[in-house]
């Protein structure tokens, strides 16, 4: 039995729905916005973040309000097939993976409603026990690069793990300083992303570099080209993968077979592609490590949450939102607590 068919029954009753927008200066040029879907039924409610990265999304989606068609009596997986037909933009997204982020939103919405409903929580549903769950920072070092911040962080905690955008103008020094702390986790290049802010070209000398200067560090997302697969020929077991990972038919079609991904919720659009990929990232004996979005209300807990049940002893990058600020002391640390709501998907 798929992990999917532990909760593809559970009977959903939706009333009406609202939502709600979230903001947060967090950089001064990046307003982060988002949008959380309320779900009421049965005097309960099931609640989702929509991570849409373009602002002018939300506002428009708000703007129109809860018009959707969601009342009804359905299954979780009736649901899901009946958000599969909706259109959930007014006009073609900026980027298309808009498309997953809005549909996971009402979908992990559904599965929260549904489980409340059912009176059961997630982890009882899938008969897990959530566990304390391994986290690192997720950050860049500017530029030009600095390790100020990072090191701020390491001085207040000092066993403090992290995942750390890589840029061309990081120097074989700068990489020796990182080495140095062996508190580098993983090294993103982004160079899978398009048409996004944070695209990076394919840059064989630098992931050459990167490689050699920190063997121990898991290596994100390369640009493929026949100069970069030459260069990671010999690390391809560290190579693992985030921007391009939908689906279990991504996973298949990697350049070379994976020894762990990056499983974003939210990338994968519905909960049964989602639990698809942990089966079959288990079966495959496939280590798999979670990641955000920059979530600025419930999606953080529930990315927690997933991994807490799924993949609790990986690099994920679900640090508690706090730590996409400024460094500061008292925050809570790695192995990270979660505790999960009696009923739903929720970490409380």
């Amino acid at each position: 039995m798929s992990l999917y068919d532990d909760v593809r029954n559970l009977p959903l009753e939706i009333e009406e729905y609202s939502l709600e927008a979230l903001e947060l200066q967090a950089r001064s040029d990046f307003l982060r916005k988002t949008t959380v879907i309320h779900l009421h039924g049965r005097d309960e409610e099931g609640i989702g973040e929509d991570v849409t990265y373009h602002g002018d999304e939300h506002d428009r989606s708000q703007k129109l309000g809860p018009v959707l068609p969601l009342a009804g009596s359905w299954t979780l997986d009736s649901f899901s097939q009946h958000m599969a037909t909706l259109e959930l933009f007014e006009q073609e997204p900026e980027q298309h993976a808009y498309r997953d982020y809005r549909r996971w939103a009402y979908e992990s919405a559904a599965l929260d409603l549904a489980l409340r409903q059912a009176n059961v929580s997630l982890g009882d549903a899938v008969r897990r026990e959530p566990r304390p769950v391994e986290f690192v920072v997720s950050m860049g070092l500017g530029s030009p690069p600095s390790t100020e911040r990072f090191d701020a962080w390491l001085r207040l905690y000092p066993a403090l793990r992290f995942k750390l955008d890589a840029n061309v103008e990081w120097s074989d020094e700068l990489i020796a300083v990182l080495a140095a702390t062996e508190a580098v986790d993983s090294v993103d290049f982004k160079g899978q992303y398009r048409g996004t802010t944070v695209d990076s070209p394919p840059d064989a000398d630098l992931y050459r570099r990167v490689a050699d200067g920190l063997p121990g560090a898991w290596l994100e997302d390369p640009g493929l080209t026949p100069e970069t697969e030459a260069v990671l020929e010999s690390h391809v077991e560290r190579v693992t993968w985030d921007a391009i990972i939908h689906s279990v038919e991504d996973i298949e079609n990697l350049r070379w077979p994976p020894r762990t991904v990056n499983v974003k919720p939210s990338r994968f659009g519905s909960v049964e592609r989602l639990f698809a990929a942990y089966d079959y990232c288990e079966a495959q004996g496939i280590g798999a490590y979670g990641g955000g979005q920059w979530e600025l209300g419930p999606g953080r807990g529930q990315i927690q949450l997933l991994a807490s049940l799924f993949h609790p002893e990986t690099p994920n990058d679900v640090a508690p939102r706090a730590f996409n600020m400024e460094p500061e002391d008292g925050l809570p640390e790695s192995p990270l607590e979660v505790e999960l709501r009696q009923t739903g998907f929720l970490a409380l």
